[in-house]
């Protein structure tokens, strides 16, 4: 063979190569990348589900009722660890804690509670960190399903297993407006 032919084959042969493995290495990136800010998220929420029963705590001298909201939902959280299942616990969580929130609204005294205003503090910066966490992680999503979906990335998705990711969209009880809360005879 001559050099004139082996050389433009050699240099498109390494060239593809390299073309290869830095794609692959994208989406193993991106993948970790995605694990890791999902551990971020999980840390924010283990804390805002280990403020939840001193919230309870607080209000429990207030009513009957309002201390039960979580009762059922905490349960929820013991043992689950896959995504689908957690996502789907903590938005009925977050919904709970809105209610709970805007029970302690028709208080005053709770509400002027020192202790309380502590707690909701803490809250909202709980908050703030899964807010700043899914942000992060939806971005990685978007990099890596953009990835997944591109030529000729897509090529080496479906050779090797990478699949398009979920978005976390997990509504925040601080941001949400707090519904109505309605009291009859019996649970005052």
């Amino acid at each position: 063979m001559q050099p004139e032919i082996i050389f433009p084959i050699m240099f498109i042969t390494i060239f593809v190569s390299f073309l290869l493995i830095g794609t692959y290495n994208k989406f193993v990136k991106y993948q970790n990348r995605i694990e890791e800010a999902w551990s971020t998220i999980d840390v924010a929420l283990k804390r805002r589900f280990n403020l939840i029963p001193n919230l309870v705590s607080a209000i429990k001298g207030y009513g009957k009722h309002e201390s039960d909201i979580f009762e059922s939902k905490i349960n929820y959280m013991k043992g689950e660890s896959a995504t689908d299942n957690r996502l789907e616990n903590e938005s009925k969580i977050t919904h709970s804690l809105s209610n709970l929130l805007a029970v302690a609204e028709a208080y005053p005294d709770l509400k002027a509670s020192v202790n309380f205003l502590e707690l909701q503090k803490n809250l909202g910066e709980i908050e703030e960190d899964i807010q700043a966490a899914r942000v992060r992680y939806n971005d990685i999503v978007a990099r890596l399903n953009t990835l997944v979906e591109s030529f000729p990335s897509s090529l080496i998705a479906a050779k090797f297993g990478f699949e398009k990711k979920e978005y976390f969209s997990l509504d925040l009880a601080t941001q949400r407006e707090l519904p109505p809360v309605h009291f009859d005879k019996k649970s005052k």
